[in-house]
Parts: structure tokens; C-alpha cells; sequence
């Protein structure tokens, strides 16, 4: 027997079980056990059993220990694993975030997917996002970019209209423009005048590439993608007809690859300048002959038909899409009282435009800009 130091009566009293012989059930292994006073002052600990009739090898420092109860799981630990997850939650949606604003951003700046194939579009000046599909839109951002183009030949003096293309001042018009000019003014919007030079011509595609003398810090239009255009898409021409610069009109792509015949010289491509800077703009088309003669030598493409109102001095001027890209050279008009050989520049449009591919243009640039003339 162990004594206790304890006074008597510090712990309650159980009944003896003797020298460990009664059978007593073995305390769960989930509760300590208890102490057992078998008298006044002495206090017993449940053993084994042992041999030796004194509970030898019992618990509480004579044997083995007291069973421990199963671990329960911290609250402590279990707090500190809210803070992970929710810093991983918070990790995700920072990463959805993000992905979002980069298409967002991607769009606002163009470096994402879009409807035409940035591959095929030359930059430039382009319609604000709040002004996109609009005609004021278009105008607004487009017109810096058409100008006046007047030339002076052995014929006389006609008017035309062209597209900047860089910012030092090259201008894309119709060969029959500038064909046999013995000088060229061009004017801008803003109405400052420059004279130019001839780079290159395509007579055969009605294509002139000109440079303006001492030009810098020009905007620049956007050529844009003509393969992908279809008839009902909405378009807007600028141009300077009858010398009325910047002048804006709308209307449809109302047929695609028409055959437009003009002429390639000005032996037949111009005739004498009319008051207000307008000329005559002879072509041919379904084998009749419009506005005047083209004369023996005499070049075919393929046109975009519109019904925008395109007169006398909208030659070389752009066709626009709602995007204010160019999609167009304009290029010829058909006028009814004009048709049969008849020359006559008073006569207005009938809603039957014509203008030469921008793609026909890009495939033909570096042509124009070594020089070559046809």
C-alpha cells in the first residue's frame, strides 16, 4: 500500500476490493482512472492485477501510464487554416480579375481579336470608340486625311481628290487625276496648300501615288480590308466635288466586282476644268460610254459599286466602312444625262458610284513607291 500525505478525507471514500481479487471492469480507455481509498488516510490506485496482491504495475508511476485520451483536433489549428483559404479565394479571384481586364484592355487598345484581320490594315487615323458607326463619327476622324488635288496640263486644269496615306505626305489618287500634269497643288483640310511630285502611276489599276513637297506631322488614314466587305454594308465617300472640299456623303455597298472601264491617258482621261473646279470623268460600263470619251487607250477593273453620292472631283477620293477605314478609291460616277458620248458636269448622281478595292491599292504600293509608272 502507498500512503497518502494527504489529511483523512481529502478525497471521498470508496468501498476495498481487497487484494485485487474481485473483478472489477477495467476503466474505458478514454477516462483516467480514479483514486480508491480503502481507509482512513491511504488511497489506492487501480492496478493490473499484479502478482504480488498490491496492484503492482498499476497505473500512476508504479506501471505503465495512464492511457491518453484520443487527440482532439485543435480549434487553434483549425482557425488557422480560414486565413489560407481565404487568401487562396481571394488568389483565384484576383486571377479572374485580371484576365478579364486584359481582354478589356486587349480591346480598347486593338491588341486583342477584333472583327478585321489586323494583319490587313495599315493604321492611321481611326473613329473614336464613342463615335464608331456613326457618319459624323467617320467624318470627323477621316476627313484630315482627304485633300484637293488639282492638276494642270496641256487639257487644262481639272480637280481630283486624294488619300494621306503617310505622314510625310504621300497621297494615293486615280492615275486619271494627275495623268500628263505638268504641276499638281494639293490642299488640305485645314486648307494650307502644298505642291507635289509624281512617285509612280498604275494606269492600268487607275492608281497614282504623289508626294507632297516639304510636308511633316500629317494624320494618316487607315487602309483597311476590302475582302471582307459584303453588299448592304453601310460606307461614307469624302472627296472635293465641283472643288467643294471635304465634302461627306453616305450610303451602301450596294455591288460587288463590277467591271468599270476609264481611261489611261489624259488624251481621253480629262477634259477642260468647268467653273467650280469641276471636270468631266468619262468611263465606260456595260458597253456604254458615260461622262465623255475614254478614248483608244483604255484600262478594266473590278469595282465596288455604292450608292453614296459620288460627282465630278470625288475621283480619288476614299470610300470609307463604319469603321473609318479605307475600303475604296472612288474612282468613276454613272449620271444618266451624261451617258451616250454626252459631256455634261452640271449632271448629278443617280446613286451609281464606283471605287477601286483598297486591297487592289496595297497589293500595288511598293510598285508605285519605286517609280514605276504604267
Amino acid at each position: 500500500m502507498t500512503e497518502s500525505q494527504r489529511p483523512s478525507g481529502e478525497y471521498p471514500m470508496y468501498p476495498s476490493y481487497g487484494n485485487g481479487d474481485a473483478a472489477y471492469p477495467p476503466p474505458p480507455a478514454h477516462q483516467p482512472a480514479q483514486p480508491i481509498s480503502t481507509g482512513p488516510g491511504t488511497t489506492v490506485w487501480p492496478g493490473n492485477g499484479g502478482a504480488d496482491g498490491h496492484g503492482g504495475g498499476g497505473y500512476g508511476g508504479f506501471g505503465q501510464e495512464l492511457p491518453q485520451p484520443a487527440p482532439q483536433p485543435s480549434r487553434h489549428g483549425r482557425r488557422a487554416k480560414r486565413p489560407v483559404a481565404l487568401l487562396a479565394a481571394v488568389a483565384i479571384a484576383a486571377a479572374v480579375v485580371g484576365g478579364v481586364t486584359a481582354t478589356a484592355v486587349g480591346q480598347f487598345t486593338g491588341t486583342g481579336s477584333s472583327g478585321t484581320d489586323s494583319s490587313s490594315v495599315v493604321s492611321g487615323t481611326t473613329v473614336s470608340q464613342s463615335s464608331t458607326g456613326t457618319v459624323a463619327g467617320v467624318a470627323k476622324a477621316v476627313s484630315p486625311t482627304i485633300v484637293e488635288v488639282g492638276a494642270t496640263s496641256t487639257a487644262g486644269e481639272s480637280t481630283g481628290s486624294g488619300v494621306i496615306i503617310t505622314s510625310d505626305g504621300e497621297i494615293v489618287t486615280n492615275n486619271h487625276v494627275i495623268a500628263g500634269a505638268s504641276s499638281i497643288k494639293v490642299t488640305l483640310s485645314t486648307g494650307r496648300t502644298y505642291t507635289a511630285k509624281v512617285v509612280g502611276t498604275d494606269a492600268d489599276k487607275d492608281l497614282a501615288l504623289i508626294k507632297l513637297e516639304g510636308a511633316s506631322g500629317l494624320k494618316t488614314a487607315t487602309l483597311g480590308d476590302s475582302s471582307g466587305i459584303k453588299v448592304g454594308d453601310q460606307v461614307v465617300a469624302i472627296g472635293s466635288p465641283e472643288g467643294l472640299t471635304g465634302t461627306v456623303t453616305s450610303g451602301i455597298v450596294s455591288a460587288l466586282n463590277r467591271d468599270v472601264t476609264v481611261a489611261k491617258d489624259s488624251e481621253g482621261g480629262q477634259e477642260q476644268g468647268q467653273q467650280g473646279g469641276g471636270s468631266d470623268w468619262p468611263f465606260e460600263f456595260g458597253g456604254q460610254q458615260f461622262n465623255g470619251d475614254t478614248g483608244n487607250s483604255t484600262t478594266t477593273y473590278k469595282a465596288i459599286q455604292t450608292d453614296a453620292s459620288l460627282n465630278p472631283g470625288n475621283s480619288g477620293g476614299a470610300l470609307i466602312n463604319m469603321n473609318g477605314e479605307i475600303i475604296g478609291i472612288n474612282s468613276a460616277m454613272y449620271s444618266a444625262s451624261s451617258s451616250g458620248g454626252s459631256s455634261s458636269s452640271g449632271a448629278g448622281s443617280v446613286g451609281l458610284g464606283f471605287a477601286i478595292p483598297v486591297n487592289t491599292l496595297k497589293a500595288d504600293l511598293d510598285a508605285l513607291r519605286d517609280g514605276n509608272s504604267s
